[in-house]
């Protein structure tokens, strides 16, 4: 079970005109924007990751205004473990478990959560927070993680599992994010 204690958030690379063109954008920019907003209310550490921004483009602008709090860690690897920068934010958070969104799912978000996963953290992707150009890329990136042990979960799922309290603070703010 997730814990607000001991959890973050990583956002890769919903950049450009790339993060328009994957299957079901609208949904997926709008579930990362909430997932952000979830983070925030129960401020969890959140790190935001930008693949060769020159050529693909800044973040989409539904999740920069929400991230402008923090600059984004640039990357030219598919696998963001391979980004001194990266590792660093990660272990500089203490945090051991990690909520995963972005896209593509069958390349940085797959190769970032393998890596991950291979460095003893705990690894859960948002399901309905990731996406593909093609729905077949996504599905095949679920089925190699699931495969690899890593945590599914979906954003109202991983929301209430942190909140974990219907008497907690946070729990009306996630709510009405949720409606």
């Amino acid at each position: 079970m997730l814990n607000k204690e001991n959890t973050g958030l990583i956002v890769v690379d919903v950049q450009g005109k790339l993060a328009r063109i994957v299957s079901g954008s609208e949904a997926v920019i709008s579930n990362c924007a909430k997932l952000v907003k979830g983070a925030q209310i129960l401020q969890l550490p959140i790190i935001w990751l930008e693949q060769n921004p020159n050529k693909l483009g800044k973040t989409v602008e539904e999740l920069q205004t929400l991230l402008n709090v923090q600059n984004p860690i640039r990357k030219f690897t598919f696998d963001a473990c391979r980004e001194p920068a990266f590792v660093d934010a990660i272990r500089a958070s203490g945090k051991t478990s990690w909520l995963v969104c972005g896209i593509e799912a069958h390349i940085c978000v797959y190769q970032t959560v393998i890596h991950l996963k291979s460095m003893g953290f705990e690894v859960h992707l948002v399901s309905d927070c990731v996406s593909s150009r093609d729905q077949s890329n996504k599905d095949l990136a679920i089925q190699k993680l699931v495969s690899a042990g890593v945590d599914i979960t979906g954003l109202e799922m991983c929301l209430y599992e942190l909140v974990e309290d219907c008497r907690a603070p946070e729990f009306k703010d996630i709510l009405n994010l949720i409606k």
